[in-house]
């Protein structure tokens, strides 16, 4: 029988670019060292907006990527009949068995709210020891007991803020420092009532940064963005011919000012560092109050496993699924990647599958580097794909896109 890979061998397999240059690939080591921890306590792609395109419902079998779970958990609030969640990263694996816990066996309100959404209470130590160690399988209470590279075990991070450790925490956290150092507050626009003192706010505080020399020549470095989960490969379609700064400045402004900050939880992680302490801040859906009763009833019906999206799919049966989310991982793939990545979604497709993913860029990019006999067989929904574009709340990516099988 053969052994399972290490994930730092998953990782660099998914990452570095073998056809590049000996810099470049240096660069893509470089990023899957990065990647090998904890990269995101919250996933960074809006569940609201999937679930409008998805049109997931009772008989829909879900495949997605895990990332903070957060998404594969809203998900059960649209009742499908399956959710198989995958992630090559083993400390986003750890992460989401320990959210499945906490919801599983934290029956009163205020203790997960606590636990998961405040994440920052000298109590929840004691929540964990007495109420979810129990329930965890070694491998997960292995990594939430043991220690990180400075010496602190991991599970303190509930008890200080886990929404500002991981690698994109760290970004955020390392914004924030550049913003003071020209004296801009990011939380004083949480304090904004309405979409126009949103828009003055950013006009005033924000926008002027992205003009700053030194932020100019940070974003124009790959590495300065790898806090965003964005690999080397991913930088220059990001960028689109343009200037970082523009476009990182362009993206914050659709997250500052096009949705009001009573409705956007994502909002509150980049300007406040986690999620609001009143009863009616915004929340992702599998945390919000009302939800959580039948988030939990079907908890069994979700399935987490360390693998990559594709060694999924193989190992499935013709026809075994009809809902895919990819998250951005394609722009990350050579087009021999993507070729089999959609050979194997052709074949385990269900009749009216739906594909949804997301770009960097603006534009879909799988036309041209998909083969025609696999690609003609999908219908890409340009209407939908632009509604769930405008109406992703996160406002990091460039395009969300999708592709749905034709009869």
């Amino acid at each position: 029988m053969p052994h399972a890979r290490p994930a730092s061998d998953l990782i660099e397999g998914a990452v570095v670019r073998s056809e590049s240059s000996r810099a470049a690939r240096l660069l893509d080591k470089a990023f899957a060292l990065a990647f090998k921890g904890l990269v995101y306590a919250q996933i960074w792609e809006d569940p609201v907006a999937d679930m409008a395109a998805l049109q997931i419902g009772p008989d829909s079998r879900v495949l997605t990527i895990a990332s903070g779970s957060c998404n594969a958990l809203s998900y059960l609030t649209a009742n499908p009949a399956a959710i198989t969640c995958v992630d090559l990263n083993t400390a986003h694996i750890a992460l989401g068995r320990l959210k499945i816990a906490a919801i599983r066996n934290l029956t009163e309100y205020a203790d997960l709210r606590s636990f998961i959404a405040e994440a920052d209470k000298p109590e929840n130590a004691r929540i964990y020891r007495e109420k979810l160690a129990p329930h965890l399988d070694e491998a997960t209470r292995r990594y939430w007991e043991g220690r990180d590279l400075v010496g602190r075990q991991r599970i303190k991070g509930f008890t200080r803020g886990i929404y500002k450790r991981g690698l994109l925490g760290h970004f955020i956290g390392a914004a924030h420092v550049l913003a003071k150092l020209y004296k801009i507050d990011p939380s004083e626009i949480l304090g904004a009532e309405t979409l126009e003192e949103q828009r003055r706010v950013f006009d005033e505080r924000f926008a002027p940064i992205f003009e700053r020399k030194l932020v100019r020549w940070l974003t124009d470095q790959p590495a300065s963005l790898f806090g965003l989960g964005i690999p080397p490969a991913q930088y220059d379609a990001l960028a689109g011919g343009q200037r970082m700064a523009d476009v990182l400045r362009a993206r914050l402004e659709k997250l500052a000012c096009h949705f009001p900050l009573n409705d956007n939880y994502f909002a509150w992680q980049a300007f406040g560092r986690g999620y609001g302490r009143e009863a009616k801040a915004p929340l992702p859906p599998y945390l919000q109050e009302g939800n959580v009763a039948q988030v939990r009833e079907r908890l069994e019906r979700l399935t987490l496993r360390h693998a990559s999206f594709t060694q999924v799919l193989q190992d499935s049966a013709d026809a075994s699924f009809d809902r895919y989310i990819l998250l951005d991982a394609q722009d990350w793939m050579s087009d021999a990647q993507l070729t089999e990545l959609w050979s194997e979604i052709t074949r385990t497709a269900r009749p009216g599958s739906r594909v949804l993913f997301r770009t960097a860029a603006e534009p879909t990019l799988l036309p041209g580097r998909v083969p025609e006999e696999i690609l003609s067989r999908w219908d890409y929904r340009e209407e939908e794909s632009r509604a769930a574009t405008e109406g992703d709340r996160s406002s990091i990516y460039g395009g969300v896109h999708l592709y749905v099988l034709k009869d």
